[in-house]
Parts: C-alpha cells; sequence; structure tokens
C-alpha cells in the first residue's frame, strides 16, 4: 500500500514537533523554480541556482521543529532574552548530487556540521554501492539532514539512513527535491521514524530506473558532465 503523502505549505508560525511522515511542500515558487529545473535547455549554471533554491524552501519547511533554548542579548537599546537553536545539527550529503543542496542550507544554518557520504548506483543493478564515509566515532549529532536532489528507488538514502542509525543519530530527515512514488514507499517501508521532505513526487521510474518525468542526472547537470 502506497503511504500517504501530508502536504503541508510554508508557514513563518512555529510548530510542534511532528509525526514520522511524507511531506511534499506545496508552495507557487517551488512550483515555479521546479519547471525550470526540469526543462532540459537549462544551462548547468542556472540548474545549480535552482537546486539551492529548492534546498533552501525545503530545509526552511523541514526544520519547524527545532528544539530553541533561550539566550541572553543586549540590544543597542536593552537587554532582552532571545532564542536560538539548541543542539547539534549535521548535514549529510549524498556524493556528489547532494553537494548541490549543502551551501544554501548552511547559509540558514551556518553552525551545522557537514559529514559527507559517498554512494553511487551500479547501472547494471540498480543497486547502491557505498565507496567513501566520513563519520566520527564520538557523539553523535542530535539532529541528521541527509540531502539528495533525486530520491528515485531509494536505495542511496537507504544507504545514508542505515549509516545514521548506525551512528545513532535521535532525529534523522531526508530532503530530496524530485522524488518517484516507489522510492518513497521503499524508504517509509524501512525507516518509519523518518520524515521526507520533497518539492514533488513523481508516479514512476523508468526501465533505467530514472524518475519519470524527473530532470535527467541530477549530478550531471549540476557539475556539467555527461552521463559516462
Amino acid at each position: 500500500m502506497s503511504v500517504a503523502v501530508l502536504r503541508s505549505a510554508p508557514s513563518i508560525t512555529r510548530i510542534a514537533p511532528r509525526m514520522s511522515g511524507v511531506f511534499e511542500v506545496a508552495h507557487p515558487l517551488i512550483r515555479h523554480h521546479l519547471t525550470r529545473l526540469r526543462d532540459k535547455q537549462t544551462p548547468p549554471e542556472e540548474f545549480r541556482l535552482l537546486i539551492g533554491r529548492l534546498a533552501t524552501l525545503l530545509a526552511y519547511e523541514a526544520t519547524k521543529d527545532l528544539e530553541l533554548i533561550e539566550q541572553p542579548i543586549e540590544t543597542p537599546i536593552t537587554r532582552m532574552t532571545g532564542q536560538r537553536v539548541a543542539g547539534r545539527i549535521g548535514l549529510v550529503p549524498i556524493l556528489r548530487a547532494g553537494l548541490g543542496m549543502v551551501d544554501t542550507v548552511l547559509n540558514l544554518i551556518p553552525s551545522a556540521e557537514v559529514w559527507h557520504l559517498g554512494v553511487y548506483r551500479d547501472e547494471k543493478t540498480a543497486l547502491p554501492v557505498e565507496y567513501y564515509s566520513r563519520f566520527p566515532q564520538s557523539r553523535p549529532v542530535d539532529v541528521g539532514l541527509v540531502l539528495d536532489p533525486m530520491l528515485a528507488t531509494g536505495g542511496s538514502a537507504i544507504a545514508a539512513l542505515s549509516t545514521l542509525r548506525e551512528w545513532q543519530v535521535p532525529t534523522v530527515k531526508l530532503l530530496s527535491v524530485i522524488a518517484s512514488r516507489e522510492g518513497i514507499d521503499h524508504v517509509a517501508a524501512m525507516f518509519p521514524e523518518t520524515q521526507i521532505y520533497v518539492c514533488a513526487i513523481d508516479p514512476e521510474l523508468n526501465a533505467h530506473k530514472f524518475i519519470v518525468p524527473g530532470l535527467g542526472d541530477a549530478g550531471d547537470r549540476i557539475f556539467n558532465t555527461q552521463p559516462s
């Protein structure tokens, strides 16, 4: 059975922690930028900008339930008590396409840690192959945000989420620009506690396991390389 999708519109109102689920972020700007992102005529430099803009909108929505603690400060006028984000936040881009989402999310959360995970898809088997992992042996971050523009079969995402589970990260969220229904169902079945935030859910995968209609290979388009 397919996983139910919860559509949530961005809001400036702070919300309480959500239950597990899938969130397709609905916003006119997302639809606008997605159209240009999907267009095969969009050049790499613009494609990179669009990935960043969409990552920002996703991260804004996905971080609404971050814990806050009070922080006394002094403005030019008077003393007051403000708030700041509590705990450690880790960004986990899945190499290489996930790198296209890192900088704009770091602009929102400058204190975040970045831990890289390299996973590629074997084109013959469509299975994920991990080739690089850089995680410390020390205490895990409090919140992990896995970044990958495309959630196709879900194999790479599951590999990343498995690594964060082994690291014992208590709260993990997956941020993808475009996902397939199959990929979402696969990830949600394996990691029901993980919230998934996407800009769009496409209906299917083709014979080569690319998302349809999708946008092609996000890594190739971000880095202006030709498919091997």
